[in-house]
């Protein structure tokens, strides 16, 4: 159903994206399609050392003495799905399917981050209809592990001196400014103890059902994360019990809010009642702290085979992994003071694991001021040191500073008030764009940022809202139509 909607060669490529597997770092086959794709269309494709594509097409005729504008997408995708999913993102397609007013997947996330934008930039290339000067089609890398694909980009590659970035996801808001983040890991070696002859019980504690979402678009909605919400049962309702930890694993991915933790316990059976009870009156705490944002939330436990737990985490270390993830901060830090609204600074306890006998916590922390990001990072610092603790920082990026004189944003701002008779919101997203990282190697380049309406990204409930993306198509091809103006 996906190609029978309008713009239809936006719709027609996105649906074959979705046909192709391409989780970061698995990027072989979209890389393939985008080159075959400019090979069939007779288009300029050339690839540099990070994996990045980019395609070149003359202008219309007419327009060949407009300034070239580079339009830019990412090809990878985040690989989330519900428990129970059947969903292998190295071999299966997307099941994308219209709901209503939405483009939906079937138990996963849908791609619409970025697969939409991408698909946009390359509709803009083959269809007829569309009037441009010389135009540039950027597409990066595993964007959503890192941006590495945009730390690698090499200057005087691209020739145009605007760019438009496809990554937003609300339609009617123009951007112009993003984010800074910086990757924190937490972690120690774990020492093992033999099994209390008296535990002869052996659970597994879940606790699902949680919306998650993007760290950085979603971070203010108080959303719940499964990692702190199961810590907090250990270190606060569990003390009641005279359990032992075995496992304990939680998230993904560092930048999606975890929609899901599970800790391994061993016990005495006839504690197992009294278990159930302070499960059952946690679940209604929770429900009514939670209320309509996070209206499934499920704490569960089911018995496992003995043969499946051999031993447990050190008494010592248990204490120390429970009150390091019970004290950890998560969530929104500060509130813009020059933005209303906006979110500054924030960090998202993204991923916690056990391998190879060491615990490794991972953060994402993000802000529009560089000071308050590393203040944030001199916090977790100081916890990893009271837990005696290793830390490791890494894949730091600079935000994109606000242009509120660009020229570009200027008729896009235009555009917009012409076409649909109401004012654009201009806005700073607290998420990281990888317009930031191209003004390194681009520094005079003038950037906005723009795109359909994706709602829940990085998680399964992903969905794009398919009347925002003919708007959004709309005031795309405007923009470029008009390409004189920015002379």
């Amino acid at each position: 159903m996906l190609s029978t909607l309008n713009p239809k060669f936006v719709w027609q490529i996105f649906n074959d994206i979705c046909k192709i597997p391409h989780p970061s770092h698995h990027e072989q086959m979209i890389t393939k399609y985008i080159v075959d794709f400019a090979a069939t269309h007779h288009i300029d494709c050339q690839l540099d050392k990070a994996g990045n594509v980019l395609l070149r097409k003359a202008a219309s005729k007419g327009m060949e003495d407009c300034p070239s504008i580079a339009l830019q997408a990412h090809m990878d995708m985040v690989p989330q799905k519900n428990e129970g999913t059947q969903h292998d993102f190295l071999v299966d397609p997307i099941q994308a399917y219209v709901d209503g007013d939405w483009v939906k997947a079937k138990g996963t996330t849908l791609g619409a981050d970025n697969g939409v934008g991408l698909a946009s930039a390359l509709a803009v290339l083959i269809d007829p209809s569309v009037e441009h000067g010389p135009l540039e089609v950027l597409v990066t890398t595993s964007e959503e592990t890192g941006m590495h694909g945009a730390f690698g980009l090499q200057p005087n590659w691209l020739k145009s001196h605007y760019l438009i970035n496809t990554d937003s996801e609300d339609e009617g808001e123009i951007f112009t400014g993003c984010a800074g983040g910086v990757d924190f890991t937490t972690s120690f070696a774990i020492t093992y103890a033999v099994m209390p002859e008296t535990h002869d019980c052996y659970i597994q504690l879940s606790l699902k059902g949680l919306k998650g979402g993007h760290s950085g678009c979603d971070i203010h909605l108080g959303r719940g994360n499964a990692i702190k919400l199961l810590a907090r049962f250990l270190a606060e309702y569990g003390q009641d019990i005279s359990y032992r930890l075995a496992d304990i694993r939680g998230g993904s991915l560092r930048n999606a809010i975890p929609r899901e933790a599970f800790a391994e316990l061993t016990l005495n059976k006839q504690d197992l009642p009294k278990l159930e009870q302070i499960i059952n009156q946690y679940k209604s705490i929770l429900q009514n702290e939670f209320g309509q944002v996070e209206p499934n939330i499920e704490l569960t436990l089911k018995e496992v085979n003995s043969d499946h737990i051999k031993r447990v985490i050190a008494v010592e270390q248990q204490s120390k992994i429970i009150n390091l993830l019970n004290v950890a901060p998560n969530g929104v830090v500060s509130m813009s003071s020059q933005i209303h609204g906006v979110v500054e600074t924030s960090l998202n306890l993204g991923i916690v694991s056990i391998s190879d006998n060491q615990l490794n916590v991972n953060f994402l922390i993000r802000s529009q001021v560089d000071s308050a990001k590393d203040a944030v990072v001199a916090t977790l610092i100081s916890l990893s040191q009271l837990v005696n603790a290793n830390y490791e920082i890494s894949g730091g990026y600079s935000g994109w500073e606000p242009n509120l004189n660009s020229s570009l944003l200027q008729l896009a701002k235009d555009k917009y008030q012409e076409i649909f008779s109401k004012q654009a919101k201009i806005m700073v997203i607290h998420a990281g764009l990888e317009c930031g990282l191209f003004k390194q190697s681009y520094p005079d380049m003038d950037m906005i940022s723009i795109g359909p309406t994706i709602v829940s990204p990085h998680s399964p409930d992903e969905k794009v809202n398919i009347q925002s993306v003919y708007r959004y198509w709309e005031l795309l091809i405007a923009i470029l139509k008009s390409a004189s103006y920015l002379k």
